[in-house]
């Protein structure tokens, strides 16, 4: 079992393939703060967490990709048993949080740190559309997870698409560079296979359209 206020400085690369861009070196919003989309997406997320009963209240969590002031996770700690948080850099006020372990490090290597069924809950929010093996990640997650766990995955559609470009490029509200960093976007039906090659029981996924269809959120269990 990984301590709270762990610090990891690995530096492993993203497997990806040579003709592509390399494994980023820093982690989104650290030279910045949260754009708009950010923080409704992480509002969007909240809402759905209360609606399915406030699966992370006393619970320990990991946020896969949290970002650098993961907040999504500042907004939960208070709740939380643990939060374990994994990015490539993560602030240091978050690292020194008595409930935080700070996992630093590249999708998906790093997540080998993180012990066997040792989480309740995973996130993994606007993450999944920024690699291109997404399996080698999600892959991971049904191995952490605890019986009874449940994982949430929220990713944007090809619709997202559209609206995530309008706001970037023409309207200049969001950071052009993260959304040119996309490499794939999903709707349920293209995200639902991935699950399930990833490890998860067929009839524990379901995969749902949010924002009038801009994104797709996935809750996946397992027994």
């Amino acid at each position: 079992m990984i301590e709270p206020g762990r610090r990891d400085a690995h530096h492993t690369k993203e497997r990806a393939p040579e003709s592509k861009q390399p494994a980023r070196a820093s982690s989104f919003g650290q030279d910045e703060y949260p754009t708009v989309r950010a923080w409704i997406r992480d509002r969007v997320l909240i809402r759905s967490l209360l609606r399915s009963g406030r699966p992370y209240a006393g619970k320990r969590r990991v946020d896969v990709g949290c970002g650098y002031r993961a907040a999504l996770s500042r907004m939960l700690l208070d709740e939380l048993l643990n939060a374990m948080l994994v990015d490539v850099a993560i602030a240091p006020e978050l690292k020194a949080h008595p409930r935080v372990t700070a996992i630093e490090g590249a999708l998906p290597d790093i997540l080998t740190e993180i012990p066997s069924h040792s989480v309740d809950v995973v996130l993994c929010s606007a993450v999944l559309e920024h690699l291109w093996e997404p399996l080698d990640t999600v892959k991971e997650f049904p191995r952490v997870l605890a019986p009874g766990g449940v994982c949430l995955i929220n990713v944007p559609s090809w619709l997202g698409k559209r609206v995530l470009e309008f706001v970037a490029f023409r309207l200049k509200m969001s950071n052009a560079d993260e959304i040119d960093d996309h490499k794939a976007y999903y709707t349920p039906q293209e995200l639902w296979p991935l699950l399930v090659r990833a490890g998860f029981a067929p009839h524990n996924i379901q995969c749902y359209r949010q924002l009038v269809g801009v994104n797709t959120l996935a809750v996946c269990r397992v027994d």
